[in-house]
C-alpha cells in the first residue's frame, strides 16, 4: 500500500510539473503573432519591439545564479509558486496599457516574466533530479514536450483570439493557464514537506542509463520523493559550492553544449523564415509556414530520445544522433537547399530531443540538489548569454556578406560545437564524471 502511495505521489507531481511547464514559453511565444499590433498599439519601433522578446533571453542567463539561490533558500515547491506568481503578474502588466504608461508596463512586465521563467527553467530539472531519480530521461522528455506544446498553441491562438479581443486581451488571457496552474501546484503539494537531501544510495546506473560505469553507485543521491521523509539538510561539500560546479569539467562540457543549442534554436526561430523566402523565393505565407515543423517536431524528439534510452540506447549513441540530425539544417541548406522541408523537420526532432540529452546528463551526473541546481544555474547562464546573441549575430553576418552562405556557415559551426561537446559530456573517463 505504502508504495502505491507512492507512485500515486509522484505521479500527481509530475502532472503539477507539466502544468507549470506548460507556462514557460508561453508567455514569451504569444507576442510574436501579434508583435505589429503591439508596436503600434504602443507607439514602438520595430527595435525596441523586438526587445520584448528578446529580454526574456538576457535574463535566462543573467537571474540564472540568483535563481539558483531563491531554490536553496525558499526550496524547490515553493520556488514554483513564486514562478507561477510571477509569470501570471508580468503577463497582466505588460498588456496594462496603452501610450508611455504602457509602453513602461511593458517592459517592466516583460522584465518580470523573464524572471520568473527562468526560476521555472533552473528548478524544474532540479525536481526532476530529485523526485524522479530512476525517470529522468522520461520526465525531462514529457517537460521539454510540454513547453513546445505550449509554444505551438500560444503561437497558433494568439492571433486569432486578437482578432476578437485586441492584442492585449489576446496576450493576457495566457495569465489565465498559470492561474490553473498554480491552483494544480498548489493543491498538489498543500500536504507535501519540500524534501532535503539525504544520503540514499540509488539503483546502480548502468552504461546505456547515461554512459557512466556499469554498476557505479553514487554515494549521496538526493531522493526522497514527495512522500518521502524529510531529513535537515546537511553542510554543503566542495563539489556542491558553486566554485566546486564551475570547476568540474563536465559542467563546462554542458554549458558548451547548451550555449550550441541555444544558439542555434534563437538563430533558427529567428531568421528561418526570412533566410528560405530568399533562398527558395517562397511566398511570405510559406516562409512563415515554414518554422511550423522546427517547432512542432521539437515533441517527437522529447519523445523519441527517452524511448530510445528506455531501449537500452547509449547517452552517447543518442546525443550522437541528435546531433547529426542538428547539422542536417545548415548543411542540407547549403548543399540542397531544395530540400529544407526535411532538414527542417530533422532540426526540430534534434532541438527538441537534444535537450532532453542535455539537461538528463545533468541529472545524472550530479550527486546533491546542491550541485544539481546550481550545475543548471551555471549551465543555463552560460548558455542563454550566448544565445542571446544570435539574432544579431546571424543578421549582422547575413548583412555583411550580402548572401546567407556565410549565416549557413555560423550555423554550421554552433551545431558542430554543441555535438563536440556532447561527445566530451558522455565520455566515461572520471575527468567529466566529476
Amino acid at each position: 500500500m505504502s508504495n502505491i502511495r507512492t507512485a500515486a505521489g509522484g505521479s500527481a507531481l509530475l502532472v503539477a510539473v507539466l502544468f507549470f511547464a506548460l507556462n514557460l514559453r508561453t508567455p514569451i511565444t504569444s507576442l510574436p503573432p501579434v508583435m505589429a499590433d503591439v508596436a503600434t498599439g504602443l507607439g514602438l519601433d520595430q527595435t525596441l519591439a523586438g526587445l520584448l522578446v528578446g529580454i526574456p533571453a538576457l535574463c535566462f542567463s543573467v537571474v540564472a545564479p540568483a535563481s539558483s539561490a531563491l531554490i536553496a533558500r525558499a526550496g524547490p515547491y515553493s520556488a514554483v509558486t513564486v514562478a507561477l506568481v510571477g509569470v501570471i503578474a508580468g503577463t497582466l502588466i505588460r498588456s496594462a496599457g496603452t501610450g508611455t504608461p504602457g509602453v513602461v508596463a511593458a517592459f517592466a512586465g516583460t522584465v518580470l516574466l523573464g524572471c520568473a521563467i527562468t526560476v521555472g527553467n533552473v528548478v524544474v530539472p532540479v525536481i526532476i533530479a530529485r523526485d524522479f531519480p530512476t525517470r529522468t530521461a522520461l520526465a525531462t522528455g514529457l517537460y521539454s514536450s510540454t513547453m513546445n506544446l505550449g509554444s505551438v498553441f500560444a503561437t497558433s491562438l494568439t492571433a486569432p483570439f486578437a482578432a476578437l479581443v485586441g492584442w492585449q486581451g489576446a496576450v493576457a488571457s495566457w495569465s489565465l493557464v498559470a492561474a490553473a496552474a498554480l491552483v494544480v501546484w498548489l493543491v498538489t503539494t498543500r500536504r507535501t514537506t519540500d524534501p532535503h537531501v539525504t544520503r540514499a544510495n540509488r539503483a546502480p546506473r548502468t552504461s546505456a542509463d547515461d554512459g557512466g560505469a556499469p554498476g557505479e553507485t553514487p554515494a549521496d543521491r538526493l531522493v526522497d520523493g514527495p512522500t518521502g521523509t524529510p531529513a535537515p539538510p546537511p553542510t554543503e561539500r566542495p563539489g556542491e559550492t558553486w566554485g566546486g560546479v564551475v570547476r568540474r569539467p563536465i559542467t563546462w562540457a554542458l554549458a558548451v553544449a547548451f550555449a550550441g543549442q541555444s544558439f542555434s534554436y534563437f538563430a533558427v526561430t529567428g531568421w528561418l523564415p526570412e533566410l528560405l523566402r530568399d533562398l527558395l523565393d517562397l511566398s511570405v505565407t510559406t516562409a512563415g509556414n515554414a518554422a511550423a515543423p522546427f517547432q512542432g517536431l521539437a515533441i517527437a524528439g522529447s519523445v523519441l530520445v527517452p524511448l530510445a534510452l528506455a531501449a537500452r540506447v547509449p547517452m552517447r549513441g543518442a546525443a550522437v544522433t541528435m546531433g547529426l540530425l542538428w547539422v542536417s539544417l545548415p548543411a542540407g541548406l547549403l548543399l540542397a537547399p531544395q530540400w529544407w522541408l526535411l532538414w527542417v523537420s530533422l532540426a526540430g526532432i534534434a532541438q527538441g530531443g537534444n535537450f532532453v540529452v542535455i539537461f538528463t546528463l545533468v541529472a545524472q551526473r550530479c550527486r546533491t540538489v546542491a550541485q544539481t541546481r546550481r550545475t543548471v544555474a551555471a549551465v543555463q547562464a552560460f548558455g542563454y548569454a550566448v544565445a542571446a546573441t544570435a539574432p544579431a549575430v546571424i543578421g549582422a553576418v547575413h548583412a555583411a556578406s550580402g548572401g546567407w552562405n556565410a549565416a549557413l556557415l555560423v550555423l554550421l559551426g554552433s551545431t558542430l560545437t554543441l555535438g563536440t561537446a556532447e561527445l566530451l559530456a558522455t565520455r566515461r573517463p572520471r575527468l567529466l564524471r566529476g
